[in-house]
């Protein structure tokens, strides 16, 4: 039996491969995309990979910096606008609730209590962790939050790449400007002060949103315009695309395929309505339906703002309205389950 570094070096491989493949043929978002369905597609084949999860703390970081470099001042003036975004924010989360559980329910026969934490557009560690102590079936909120996130980032990714002609990813991307001696500093000291700081503050994904504020601070304020070399950008990318693949680990064929398809239903609704929220946005404040569309779509903070850097949307507005949005479902779903329950007595 191979021993975890083997392994870890193995699926590292295999994402890069995927990553270096999906590039080759032009595929948007690819070194993160090709990694993620690589390692996936070896992880459901019984390939012995392991996920690097060691890696994925620096690896968050290095792209909450990045996102980070996304916020300039000239930002300050739209922050008033995003009060009336966040209220549109709760609501398309209580509305995705109300479509999505009883869909995961009725249509995945789920229980009510793992139909309800599955169908929840929050974090995949936050939904597992209070799911299961509300007594859900971890195993099926595993797979919904995961395969929803998969399904999202390919959604969004190629539509944008295809359907609207941006070009997501398929280029190295690289600082706006040049790197000094003090911008290597700056960036590298956001990303090792905002992880610590993330961690001390208790915040969700700590090492992602420590670096991104400090880094934020940074650009804000004009003391760097700098952003993290392109190659490390994209061996960021492709080890959080391993990690991400790798979680389908010890998932069979014939337990993956059900999943998938119920995943593309709930998926498709949720897509729906974040498209319909972000029509709202633009009427109301004016925001384009692209960056209100990457706001709203529940693939994951990190991965939608990678997105929106590369399509040049707001990335301070897409990355808070995930912040909230995570923040939102943490606070609220607990409460209304209880509420819920209570009810039910």
């Amino acid at each position: 039996m191979m021993t975890s570094l083997p392994r870890v070096a193995l699926a590292l491989a295999t994402g890069a491969v995927g990553g270096a493949a999906f590039h080759a043929l032009g595929l948007p978002l690819p070194w993160m995309l090709g990694a993620l369905f690589a390692t996936m597609i070896a992880a459901v084949a019984g390939v012995p990979v392991l996920a690097p999860n060691r890696l994925r703390s620096p690896v968050v970081a290095v792209i909450g910096v990045l996102l980070g470099s996304g916020f300039v001042p000239e930002m300050v003036a739209q922050a008033g606008s995003w009060a009336v975004s966040l209220s549109i924010l709760s609501v398309y989360c209580v509305a995705v609730a109300l479509v999505v559980v009883p869909f995961y329910h009725f249509i995945g026969r789920l229980d009510w209590v793992t139909a309800y934490f599955a169908g929840m557009p929050g974090g995949l560690t936050e939904m597992i962790e209070i799911g299961e102590a509300n007594g859900a079936q971890p195993v099926p909120i595993i797979l919904a939050h995961s395969l929803r996130i998969v399904v999202t980032i390919a959604v969004i990714a190629f539509w944008f790449r295809y359907v609207e002609g941006y070009a997501v990813g398929s280029a190295p991307p690289g600082p706006a400007v040049p790197l000094t001696g003090i911008d290597i500093a700056l960036l590298l000291a956001a990303a090792v002060l905002g992880s610590l700081l993330g961690n001390w503050l208790r915040w969700p994904a700590p090492t992602f949103l420590g670096p991104l504020f400090l880094s934020a601070l940074l650009h804000l304020s004009g003391v760097t315009a700098s952003a993290p070399p392109g190659l490390v950008v994209i061996l960021a990318q492709v080890i959080l695309g391993t990690v991400l693949g790798c979680r389908f680990l010890g998932i069979s064929a014939r337990t993956l395929g059900p999943a998938l398809a119920l995943c593309i239903g709930a998926t498709g609704l949720t897509l729906g309505l974040a498209l319909l929220g972000s029509v709202v946005m633009r009427g109301v404040i004016g925001t384009s339906v692209d960056a209100g569309l990457l706001a709203l779509s529940p693939g994951g903070m990190t991965e939608m703002g990678l997105i929106a850097l590369a399509i040049n949307a707001d990335v301070a507005f897409v990355a808070l309205h995930h912040v909230v949005r995570i923040l939102f479902i943490i606070v609220l779903a607990p409460l209304a389950f209880r509420v819920l329950s209570q009810g039910r007595r």
